[in-house]
């Protein structure tokens, strides 16, 4: 598969996108859905589920197209858990306010960067 990763990224640069619609938008083909039925599912995960405390948004993304993809919750949940673990290796965290650096005044990673190495370690499940 050739990569998408930069076109996920273009996506939320773009301001149309939050993190999760990305990279559900991105690969919308794979997890058997329209652009405004993935839009509708990403439009709840912005700004770390609402509040910076939960999970980035591009993770949950992700998720959402393994889960689909797969069909398998087993399947879905081994390769979520690869993904999660790449993206922390790289990143330092998964949590949207430690990434955004709130608290610690330390940006760990812009949301662009998030959505490309959400949907580099995405396609690598895929």
């Amino acid at each position: 598969m050739e990569s998408r990763k930069t076109e996920a990224a273009e996506k939320k640069r773009s301001g149309q996108y939050n993190c999760a619609q990305a990279v559900l938008c991105t690969y919308r083909d794979k997890a058997g859905i329209d652009d405004a039925t993935a839009q509708a599912l990403g439009g709840a995960f912005a700004v770390g589920m609402g509040t910076m405390e939960g999970s980035c948004g591009a993770l949950v993304g992700a998720g959402i197209v393994l889960g689909l993809a797969s069909g398998d919750r087993n399947v879905a949940r081994q390769r979520m858990r690869k993904v999660m673990t790449q993206f922390h290796q790289r990143n330092g965290a998964t949590q949207c306010k430690l990434l955004k650096g709130v608290g610690t005044g330390k940006v760990l990673r812009e949301c662009p960067d998030c959505v490309a190495d959400a949907a580099e370690f995405l396609e690598q499940q895929l």
